[in-house]
C-alpha cells in the first residue's frame, strides 16, 4: 500500500505526504503550522539541498539523520533578541513583576524560548523589581541545538542592541565572542526541549508565562489548543504576556483578561 494510501491522503498533495513523513521520523507536526509560510520555507530548503521534488527530499531525510537534524534546525523560529519591544517589558517591570511579588516566589515560562533571550530577560527583570523573591524561570522549545545554546547564555551584539546601558553592567558580562549572562540569572533559569503542542503543564504551576511572537506561526486549530493550555498552567491571578502582533479572541472563555496591551491576567 502506498505512503499516500496509508495516510488517506491525496496523490497530488506532496507537501501534506512530506508533513506525515516527517511526522513519523521526527514526531514533529509540521500541518499544525500555518502551511502558506511553512510550505514556502520547506520547499525552498529542499530545493537549495538539491532535492525540489519533497517525497525524494522525504526519502533523503529517512536515510540521513545528519541532514534530518539541518532539516529540523532550518525549520525552527529563532528570533534571538534581548529586550525585544521594550515597552513590553517596561510594562511586566511596572504592572506585573510588583504584583507577583508579594507572594514572595515567582515561577515563570518562556514558552518557545529560542535562544533564551526571553528567559533571561524576564528573569533580569524580576531580579531587578523584586530582588527577594524566590525566583524561577523555566525556557522550553523544539530545538534541541538552540535548547543547549540557551543553558550557556552567550548572546551577540546584535542580540543585545535594545539591552539598558545599566542592565549590560548589571547582568552580562562582554568577552572577545560576545556577552555572557552572569551567574545569578543563569542560576534561576532552567531549558528543557519540550513540543509546545504536546506538552501538557501542570495546572496552575506558573505565575508568568511569556508566549511571544510564537502562536502566530501556528493554525487556527492549533491555537484553540494552545490558548486553555497556556490559561490553565497558570495559577489564579497569574499572568499571560504574548507577542505584539498576536491577542486572544474571547480571551474570557479561557478565564483571562486582558488589562493591558498584550497582556492578560487569569481571573
Amino acid at each position: 500500500m502506498s505512503l499516500a494510501a496509508r495516510a488517506g491522503l491525496a496523490v497530488d498533495d506532496d507537501y501534506a505526504l512530506f508533513c506525515t513523513g516527517v511526522q513519523r521520523l521526527s514526531k514533529i507536526d509540521l500541518s499544525s503550522y500555518k502551511r502558506g509560510q511553512m510550505e514556502r520555507r520547506v520547499r525552498s530548503f529542499a530545493g537549495s539541498r538539491g532535492k525540489p521534488e519533497l517525497l525524494d527530499y522525504l526519502a533523503l531525510l529517512a536515510h540521513d539523520d545528519e541532514e534530518l537534524e539541518q532539516f529540523l534546525e532550518h525549520l525552527t523560529i529563532n528570533v534571538s533578541q534581548l529586550w525585544r519591544n521594550p515597552v513590553h517589558w517596561q510594562t511586566l517591570a511596572d504592572c506585573v513583576i510588583p504584583d507577583l511579588a508579594q507572594s514572595g516566589r515567582i515561577r515563570g515560562w518562556s514558552a518557545g524560548c529560542s535562544h533564551g533571550a526571553e528567559v533571561y530577560t524576564l528573569a533580569a527583570i524580576c531580579r531587578e523589581v523584586a530582588p527577594t523573591a524566590a525566583l524561577e524561570i523555566r525556557g522550553s522549545d523544539i530545538d534541541e541545538r538552540i535548547v543547549a545554546q540557551a543553558r550557556v547564555g552567550r548572546f551577540s551584539e546584535s542580540d543585545m542592541r535594545a539591552v539598558p546601558q545599566a542592565a549590560r553592567r548589571r547582568w552580562f558580562e562582554q568577552r572577545a565572542d560576545g556577552w555572557q549572562v552572569r551567574r545569578e540569572l543563569l542560576d534561576a533559569a532552567r531549558f528543557e526541549v519540550e513540543d509546545l503542542l504536546a506538552c501538557e503543564p501542570a495546572p496552575g504551576a506558573y505565575d508568568v508565562i511569556c508566549c511571544r511572537n510564537t502562536l502566530i506561526y501556528f493554525t487556527e486549530e492549533s491555537r484553540s489548543v494552545l490558548y486553555p493550555r497556556l490559561a490553565g498552567a497558570l495559577r489564579p491571578g497569574g499572568w499571560l504576556m504574548l507577542g505584539c502582533t498576536e491577542r486572544i479572541d474571547s480571551a474570557k472563555a479561557y478565564g483571562l483578561e486582558q488589562l493591558h496591551p498584550f497582556t492578560y491576567r487569569k481571573s
